[in-house]
């Protein structure tokens, strides 16, 4: 283990002493995944019990990083505190961290069993008696979701359509290289905004991958909150149907596993309102240039000099799909 790590794991025994009244810490690992904050995974011991809990922190051990999109590790944790008494599945969070504790900005929650990787959901024979119900299942965790009274939610950013569409418009722009396919979808979003006549708690990033499935009982939790805000209910369901989040499974929209009306029949039978099918394309074609956008940012930090890792310059060459999602999109208009 790293000095790092022995410094983690000191701390967290620390804290399993006072909050938990357990005597050690054991099996601390860190997790792949996560590229804006960590994840660890470690197990506490009591009467001869071993419990398996997760921790997520901000890189480093440091003080909250949230921005001006991503909210910080606190009011994550709030969040799925929330969303757990709406019924949406998400970990039990356990112990939010103080300064004090020397772990840094973080949260302790509860082990979860399942999968995330997004092409093994798609195409794995392990989950093929479960996929069919996985796009109601979604549906109704976004009803739930949606149904958290905005009057209990801690400070969120506001971002309607209008904001979304600008603020990606500016970071396209800064770009100073011309996609006119780009220009073809911010005019056509500019065109077909949908009236803001219903404002929710949105999760921000609701997507194959994001979400933990199991072989069994399909979705077991909804993950990484970091850039939920205020804003359209539908942005979720767009979201969630961006080509790109269905890993090779295109002929299924949502998630690469399921249809859009089997997501919104499960979202009216768990009690959200009845949707309309172009709503969801608008904040599919939006969700669609946003990723598209994000992939020109991620050559821009591999052209600049800033991260030259292939990674980076291999979501940067994933734009030109984003191109070709939002003709086939835009085709019918």
């Amino acid at each position: 283990m790293t000095d790092a790590g022995e410094q983690l794991a000191e701390a967290l025994t620390n804290v399993a002493g006072k909050h938990f009244g357990t005597a050690g810490v054991t099996d601390l690992k860190r997790l792949s995944g996560g590229a804006s904050q960590e994840t660890w995974s470690f197990k506490i011991h009591k009467d001869g019990e071993a419990e398996s809990l997760i921790l997520r922190r901000a890189p480093g051990g440091t003080a909250s990083n949230a921005s001006g999109t991503a909210v910080g590790l606190e009011t994550e944790a709030k969040l799925i505190q929330l969303s757990a008494e709406a019924g949406v599945v998400v970990p039990t969070v356990r112990y939010v961290a103080k300064p004090e504790d020397e772990i840094g900005s973080g949260f302790i929650m509860n082990h979860v069993h399942g999968e995330t990787l997004g092409s093994k959901i798609v195409r794995s024979e392990d989950f093929a008696s479960v996929r069919p119900k996985l796009a109601r299942q979604c549906g109704e965790a976004l009803a739930k979701l949606h149904a958290v009274p905005v009057a209990t939610l801690p400070t969120l950013r506001f971002s309607p359509a209008t904001e979304e569409i600008e603020r990606y418009k500016e970071v396209y722009k800064t770009h100073g290289h011309p996609h006119p396919v780009f220009d073809l979808a911010f005019k056509w979003l500019g065109n077909n905004v949908p009236a803001d006549d219903r404002v929710t708690l949105v999760h921000g990033d609701f997507r194959n991958g994001n979400i933990m499935f199991d072989a069994t009982d399909g979705v077991v939790a909804v993950l990484d909150w970091e850039l939920a805000h205020i804003g359209d209910p539908i942005e979720d369901m767009g979201w969630i149907c961006v080509n790109s989040w269905r890993f090779g499974g295109i002929d299924k929209p949502v998630g690469g596993f399921g249809s859009r009306e089997d997501m919104l029949a499960g979202y009216e039978d768990a009690g959200g309102p009845k949707v309309d099918l172009e709503r969801v394309k608008f904040w599919e074609v939006l969700g669609t240039l946003k990723w598209g956008v994000m992939c020109t940012t991620m050559y821009e930090a591999f052209k600049t000099g800033m991260d030259r890792s292939v990674e980076r310059a291999a979501i940067g060459r994933r734009s030109s799909e984003t191109e070709m999602d939002l003709l086939y999109l835009l085709a019918a208009d």
